[in-house]
């Protein structure tokens, strides 16, 4: 029996896991709409043409591609014929006349005695392969293959000249002299057959080769979404009649990765985004770090840092050391700082073609440490000649001025000149976000995308947003363990009966109060009260109403409070108002 599994990089996600996960999608769900931002949902798949090119050369290749359906087989088939055949009724053509021809040297070579094994040994003899190959050779691109397909067809032809030599009493003088004709309709008869080991052949052929670059496109479509973003911009423009600009959406799903699994990074993994696209202003920008300040207060996390950049700065940095038209290497490199150090991104970076002198100069203002108004002092002196830097820092003042007449601190917001995410599309500032003293990644980011609708068609639509990512805050949170008792607790209340009297007395119990709006269930089964209770303490359950007679005759109802351990006796109405108070 097959031990059960999932694939790696997924994760089932049990009831006190889902509890838990629950707790950070509501507080998001609760700021995104605090804020003006609407639902939306987008299909798991999207067309491949929709995806690719969007990430970079490095996202196109983490993309989860999806087979075609349907005729996927005849599809299969038709495109390994094209790339393998270059006439196929040509191949047909050659494959009959080399059987006839091979038909033709086993009579010459063999005695009048016809066995099976001889016949085989001669059609893989060389002079047999040398015969098929030249009559299949004008139609095939691969003689390997050539050679590989004789050895799959020759059983078969063997048994069938076999058969047909028993059956018919030949030999050599009667095949030359009276049954060459008869012979030939017997070959040609058998080639519709031949043809089916030639799909098989090739279907098996081309299973192992399914990586192929120049295959995969013909047979793969669509893929999974590698963010929400794309699939985000693609809606606005399919429903660009509709919709009303600014248009502000939340969206919560599921996204996928080819990716190498490890902790904190997983195949599948939920994001919760929220973009604002038609609108120009800053202001979007400044409510980005309000929403995640007001995320965090509520799960409780103290300690962490929204770093923010420009893209605007990163390219003033590339005017300052003469890299204008290699801006992309600067960034990438510029990127993996954290990763890999100062003096493994100079090595890079000089492969890359980057003078000494130029390095001195980048590193000089990644290197700079101070407060945000001293980094912002400096980058505004060192990008006196450039437009691009100017306008970078111009930008990132902005959004501190917005946030101070919000009445909101620069608490936790950190100015990171070398913070370079998410250049292929982004175009204006840029974030990340960490929790300190955990070791999970970032856990949230975003930015400015100023024509991202415009590979759909849309060119000059203006967006920013930004993205939480639910399995890095959950894993943080469990770290750190910040998830308060509450969010794991089900149902408020349980009912516990004594027997099929009590139990049906309680139904009513549990359906006052549940009208009431407080979740309750009932233990479902007639057995000792004790395991009710051990039932009701596995569950985290708070309070436990346990039904007896008396209850059933005076209405005051026992409610045990499963923590302290205590209970008292009160009706039915003063349970709920207690229990709407505790809420």
């Amino acid at each position: 029996m097959e031990k059960p599994s999932i694939p790696k990089g997924t994760r089932d996600f049990g009831p006190a896991q889902m509890a838990k996960r629950q707790f950070i999608l509501e507080n998001i769900k609760k700021v995104f709409q605090k804020y003006g931002f609407q639902p939306l949902e987008t299909p798991a798949m999207e067309n491949l043409s929709t995806l690719t090119g969007k990430y970079g050369e490095e996202g196109d290749q983490l993309l989860f591609k999806v087979l075609d359906s349907g005729e996927f087989y005849e599809k299969f088939i038709e495109v390994a014929r094209d790339q393998t055949i270059v006439d196929k009724s040509k191949f047909i053509n050659g494959l009959c006349q080399g059987i006839k021809n091979i038909c033709s040297l086993v009579l010459n070579e063999l005695e009048d005695t016809m066995n099976i094994l001889a016949i085989r040994d001669l059609i893989l003899s060389e002079s047999s392969r040398t015969s098929l190959i030249k009559s299949l050779d004008a139609s095939y691109n691969d003689s390997k293959l050539i050679v590989k397909f004789i050895e799959k067809v020759s059983v078969s032809i063997g048994l069938d000249l076999t058969g047909y030599f028993n059956t018919h009493s030949v030999n050599k003088s009667n095949y030359i002299n009276k049954n060459q004709e008869h012979f030939q309709d017997f070959i040609e008869s058998k080639l519709d057959y031949y043809k089916k080991i030639l799909d098989d052949f090739l279907l098996e052929n081309f299973l192992l080769n399914l990586k192929s670059k120049s295959f995969a496109p013909e047979i793969t479509q669509k893929g999974l979404r590698y963010d929400l973003t794309v699939p985000f911009a693609r809606y606005v423009v399919m429903n660009r009649g509709e919709i009303t600009f600014p248009f502000k959406r939340y969206q919560i799903q599921p996204v996928w990765r080819a990716d190498r699994p490890q902790k904190g990074r997983y195949r599948e993994f939920y994001q919760c985004d929220a973009d604002v696209v038609g609108t120009d202003s800053l202001i979007c920008e400044a409510e980005i770090v309000l929403m995640i300040k007001e995320v965090f207060k509520a799960l409780d996390i103290e300690e962490y840092s929204i770093k923010i950049n420009h893209r605007a700065i990163l390219s003033g940095l590339a005017e300052l050391c003469g890299a204008k038209e290699n801006e992309s290497s600067l960034f990438i490199g510029i990127d993996k700082l954290e990763k890999i150090g100062e003096e493994k991104v100079r090595e890079e970076l000089k492969s890359r073609g980057f003078e000494e002198n130029s390095l001195n100069t980048v590193f000089e203002i990644l290197n700079f440490k101070g407060t945000t108004q001293q980094k912002i002092d400096f980058l505004t002196s060192k990008f006196s000649a450039s437009d691009k830097g100017k306008k970078g820092v111009a930008d990132f003042k902005e959004v501190l001025s917005l946030l101070g007449s919000y009445g909101v601190t620069e608490n936790h917001v950190e100015f990171d000149i070398a913070l370079a995410r998410g250049l292929s599309y982004y175009t204006g500032c840029i974030f990340e976000v960490k929790i300190n003293n955990v070791s999970i990644g970032s856990v949230s980011g975003g930015g400015r995308y100023d024509n991202l609708t415009g590979n759909f068609g849309l060119p000059g639509v203006s967006g920013v947003g930004f993205s939480f990512g639910v399995d890095r805050l959950y894993d943080a949170m469990e770290e750190l363990q910040l998830f308060p008792k509450e969010a794991q607790i089900s149902s408020t209340i349980m009912i516990a009966h004594l027997d099929e009297e009590t139990m049906r007395y309680g139904l009513k119990v549990a359906h006052d109060l549940r009208q009431n709006g407080i979740a309750t269930e009932i233990y479902p089964d007639q057995t000792k009260l004790k395991k009710q209770l051990d039932y009701a303490n596995k569950k985290m359950i708070p309070f436990v109403i346990v039904i007896g007679s008396d209850e059933m005759k005076d209405g005051l109802l026992t409610i045990k409070n499963m923590e302290k351990g205590e209970q008292e006796k009160l009706s039915l109405n003063e349970i709920v108002k207690q229990l709407k108070e505790k809420s």
